[in-house]
């Protein structure tokens, strides 16, 4: 059978979700997808030559993405992009590659966007970014979380509340903290919303039981500390009820890690809410949050529903009677 030596362009496809949801606040991926035109009238597709390019720069980047066997006639073909820096869009070029050599090639421009309402695998917010990852402020509330850095906080008037550094340690790193000072009143509100999130079904009939591990680092000093609630809000819920995760008072001068399950049922969204104590030594900071797939491996710490009354000290004075006990009848 006779083939044309050149390659027809290939097509891409572009009704995908894309970008890529990454956990690393500076970098972002992009799902390439393409179909080949007319693949059966020419030589194999032994591979793909993908060039790019930041826009409005001149140099391009070049790798091979290799083909195996017969590509069909509609086939969808995905090649991931990654390490690419945010904001940043690029020029994207592909090349279709036979034994015969190149074919036409196909161009368009990959830009960050970011995800909407993104299908849940692995979410990761560190609040390095001043979108802080599509989190938001309730507008019912009282006031606002804010995000800062310790290098540029000014603790002059509340020296001792607040986090000195974000939880990796660093001075320059972000975090998300409600300040307690006037004009704010004891039991005031801040809550900051999660995307929402959309849970994929599991089973023929549309629903799901998926878990979650909900994780944070918080961070809770000062003597008029009040109280950091955690509530699941599915998307058929008009308000929060009873919180999942919930801990007050002065928890000392570092961060400590909370993780609870969830088992959400239809998209959702995780609300942190920051209640202002009794007076202005009270600022609350929360950083890295995540939600993971499947529940978390440590047992949830402060998980409300673990707040059955400990054995521990029964099992202590047990061992102090039966030492006791043996001293008495080795002396007798």
């Amino acid at each position: 059978m006779y083939y044309p030596r050149k390659a027809y362009p290939p097509e891409f496809y572009y009704d995908t979700y894309s970008p890529l949801w990454q956990n690393r606040p500076r970098v972002y991926a992009f799902r390439l997808q393409w179909t080949q035109m007319n693949p059966n009238a020419v030589d194999r597709i032994m591979a793909y030559r993908l060039g790019m390019r930041q826009t409005g720069l001149q140099r391009w980047w070049e790798q091979e993405i290799p083909i195996d066997g017969m590509i069909q006639k509609g086939e969808l073909i995905t090649h991931n992009l990654t390490e690419l820096i945010k904001p940043e869009a690029y020029e994207v070029r592909l090349t279709p590659i036979t034994r015969f050599g190149k074919g036409d090639s196909t161009i368009r421009i990959v830009k960050y966007s970011a995800p909407i309402n993104p299908h849940l695998r692995e979410f990761h917010c560190s609040f390095e970014e001043e979108p802080i990852c599509m989190f938001t402020q309730e507008k019912s509330d009282n006031f606002d979380w804010t995000r800062h850095s310790a290098a540029t906080r000014d603790t002059k008037y509340t020296p001792n509340t607040g986090p000195s550094s974000d939880h990796s340690g660093s001075k320059q790193g972000f975090y998300m903290y409600i300040e307690t000072s006037r004009p704010r009143l004891e039991g005031d509100k801040a809550r900051l919303l999660s995307p929402t999130f959309n849970v994929a079904p599991k089973n023929p009939y549309g629903t799901t039981s998926s878990a979650y591990c909900f994780g944070f680092y918080y961070h809770m000093y000062g003597k008029h500390i009040g109280t950091l609630n955690a509530y699941l809000r599915s998307k058929s819920q008009t308000t929060t009820e009873s919180p999942i995760w919930t801990l007050s008072g002065n928890q000392g001068e570092h961060w400590k890690q909370a993780k609870v399950n969830i088992q959400p049922t239809s998209a959702f969204q995780m609300v942190l809410e920051g209640v202002r104590g009794p007076g202005i030594e009270g600022d609350i900071a929360i950083d890295d949050v995540t939600i993971e797939e499947g529940e978390c491996g440590d047992p949830p710490p402060k998980n409300l529903r673990s707040r059955a009354p400990s054995t521990t000290p029964h099992i202590g004075q047990l061992c102090v009677v039966l030492l006791l006990l043996a001293l008495f009848v080795h002396r007798r």
